[in-house]
């Protein structure tokens, strides 16, 4: 029994040596390239695991996947009818592919044409989120509904959100419109956007020191001015009087603004600017020479 025992050792050392080599032997053949190739690769599966989680696809790639096991069970038991009927089953799932998948393909298609694959999931760009406040603003001035919405920018206002009730939701028009709909909980107080979500509702803002003030001004107004004057937020006011929108920044305000108005200032204000490759290479080199322009 002893001898028995040292031959299986030995024999378990020789196949850990095996692996151990032909292991070693694989690394070698990695080079910088393929390393490349499987992170791409794992990425774009990552990206597609994202578009079907939570879909009708999600429960198909299940059923699919739970028959690809039972072939592969089927084949090692060596049972061949089964095998064969999984076999031709296959074939026929992977000719209805294309449309039993049709609107998850369109949808990723889209977003690959809209240049969405390389986003953050469930993220808004700059320009929904400007068409959403914009959309709000509007309606809200329409029916003369009062609204407070600070968009905060490099300085935090994390102070200002403790006081306010927490949301984290992402920006929607909808959304905003219940926040401020009369005689709701949060009506009253300040909307604050961080990044494109709704950080929190409900927040309490600092008055404005300003005398000079004008009496068709109200406390939305006042406060909007004094968050601008201690930040470098945005602030969109819609008047409650009046319905009319105002914008307020750097201790200014902007009155009686458009559509188009308050588009061209929010995108103004919040849209990152696009790097310009080539002119940060001119700076680099000015810069490197000691050019001064």
């Amino acid at each position: 029994m002893q001898f028995d025992i040292i031959t299986n050792v030995a024999v378990f050392k020789k196949w850990v040596m095996f692996l151990l080599t032909n292991i070693n032997s694989l690394i070698k053949t990695i080079g910088i390239l393929d390393v490349i190739d499987i992170l791409v690769v794992a990425y774009f599966l990552f990206r597609i695991y994202l578009m079907l989680k939570n879909t009708r696809a999600a429960v198909l790639v299940k059923g699919l996947l739970t028959l690809g096991a039972i072939m592969f069970i089927s084949r090692w038991l060596n049972l061949h009818v089964i095998s064969w009927v999984l076999e031709k089953s296959m074939t026929v799932l992977i000719v209805a592919l294309p449309i039993v998948f049709q609107p998850e393909l369109r949808r990723a298609l889209e977003q690959i044409g809209r240049g969405r694959l390389f986003r953050k999931h469930g993220e808004l760009d700059e320009d929904e989120m400007v068409n959403s406040i914009t959309s709000a603003a509007i309606v809200m001035g329409r029916r003369k509904i009062g609204a407070l919405i600070v968009i905060e920018r490099e300085i935090g206002l994390e102070e200002r959100i403790e006081t306010g009730v927490a949301i984290d939701g992402l920006i929607s028009d909808s959304l905003l419109l219940n926040i401020f709909e009369k005689d709701t909980p949060l009506h009253d107080g300040a909307v604050i956007i961080r990044g494109n979500r709704i950080a929190a509702a409900s927040c309490l803002l600092p008055l404005t020191e300003m005398r000079n003030l004008s009496q068709e001004l109200g406390t939305r107004h006042r406060a909007a001015l004094g968050i601008s004057e201690q930040s470098d937020a945005v602030i969109l006011v819609v008047s409650e009087e009046t319905g009319t929108i105002s914008l307020a920044r750097n201790g200014t305000l902007q009155r009686y603004l458009t559509a188009d108005d308050v588009k061209e200032f929010l995108k103004a204000s919040i849209t990152r600017p696009k790097a310009d490759f080539k002119q940060m290479l001119r700076e680099k080199i000015r810069d490197l020479r000691g050019d001064k322009k």
